[in-house]
């Protein structure tokens, strides 16, 4: 016959140990939950990294680096940024729209710097790139212009 408090002293561990692997398979379903996210988040960031780079190739832009990584080097436009801060390929495009002497389409900017125009990423710098960063102006008809 069992000793009563033995038996109660196992029941209570099974118990404890019922609990904790509980928990531990609750914590394992989330850490691979997590592992699964990181791998998507991976996958992502290889494909954008991989197109970013296709566009830089295809613009004949040249990242620059900052902490051994590759970034674009074009700043925000202030007054005590210099146009001759951008990259010379960027300097470009301003001094084409700029010469332009009244609004383009970015086509016609491409067509001016010899830009293989039928790539739509090839415009890229001029759609997002420059205006984002206050050097170019996009009017509301899809038209550039310098903000000078």
């Amino acid at each position: 016959m069992l000793d009563p408090e033995l038996l109660e002293r196992i029941t209570a561990r099974r118990a404890e140990l019922d609990e904790l692997e509980e928990q531990l398979a609750k914590q394992l379903a989330e850490v691979r939950a997590e592992r699964d996210e990181l791998a998507v988040a991976e996958r992502v960031f290889e494909r954008v990294s991989e197109q970013l780079a296709n566009e830089r190739e295809s613009a004949g832009l040249g990242p620059g680096q900052v902490g051994g990584r590759a970034v674009m080097l074009i700043p925000h436009r202030t007054p005590d940024v210099e146009e001759t801060m951008l990259p010379p390929d960027y300097q470009r495009i301003v001094a084409a729209v700029r010469q332009a002497a009244r609004p383009v389409m970015a086509r016609q900017v491409g067509e001016m710097l010899g830009v293989d125009v039928s790539v739509r990423a090839k415009l890229e710098p001029l759609r997002g790139r420059l205006v984002n960063r206050g050097w170019l102006r996009k009017l509301p008809d899809g038209r550039f212009t310098t903000r000078l």
